[in-house]
């Protein structure tokens, strides 16, 4: 049983911890904002990169929406502990919003003119938010409550990835870095694996073993 998911499970109940998430809902939500303004427009510039590609775009963005929206809502509301049933069916949203995100980010980058390093990094990201969501599903379907928390926590820390990439980028531009592909496939890899890095060490301080 992982120790990390029962960890989580009381630092949520603390002040500091619930500041936190409502932070993190709180860039969400500004991401998603800034996402619907780049994207609303049919004929806006943003489009340009995807042209024939709009399919694959639009579902990636709609799972991606689902993912992080439903996210803070799991973790932060108690709810979930007197009706189990509506936090299996959104469980099973949020999953199904994974997968359609994940599916259509191959097709995008299967389809993009991008260098290579960059189409790796992209799907180096999809992978792992395909892979933690597919784990956190495959616990609960077995009853391990315990690792299904505990793999949730990881699955939401890279489906945060486009949230950190977008902070990164222009912070690493306005040091003076140059906005060059080499810079972009490693803040991709970057925006998934610190926050995996940041569960795995938030879970060693407390002394939880990550399996």
């Amino acid at each position: 049983m992982d120790a990390l998911s029962s960890r989580w499970g009381n630092a949520m109940r603390s002040l500091p911890a619930v500041i936190l998430w409502l932070v993190v809902l709180l860039i969400s939500t500004e991401f998603l904002l800034a996402v619907y303004g780049k994207y609303h427009l049919m004929a806006g510039p943003a489009y340009e990169r995807f042209m024939g590609r709009h399919g694959w775009l639009w579902l990636h963005l709609a799972g991606g929406v689902v993912a992080i929206a439903l996210g803070p809502a799991q973790f932060l509301a108690r709810w979930w502990y007197r009706r189990p049933a509506l936090h299996r069916r959104l469980g099973y949203v949020y999953f199904g919003g994974v997968l359609v995100a994940s599916a259509a980010a191959a097709g995008l980058i299967a389809t993009t003119p991008a260098p290579l390093s960059i189409r790796l990094g992209f799907g180096s990201t999809a992978l792992a938010w395909l892979t933690t969501a597919w784990w956190a599903m495959r616990s609960i379907r077995l009853g391990q409550v315990q690792r299904h928390r505990a793999w949730m926590i990881r699955s939401y820390a890279v489906t945060l990835a486009p949230v950190l990439f977008r902070l990164m980028l222009p912070v690493a531009i306005a040091s003076g870095v140059s906005p060059s592909g080499a810079l972009i496939s490693g803040l991709l890899w970057s925006s998934w694996l610190i926050p995996l890095g940041c569960v795995q060490l938030f879970g060693t301080r407390l002394g939880a073993r990550i399996s």
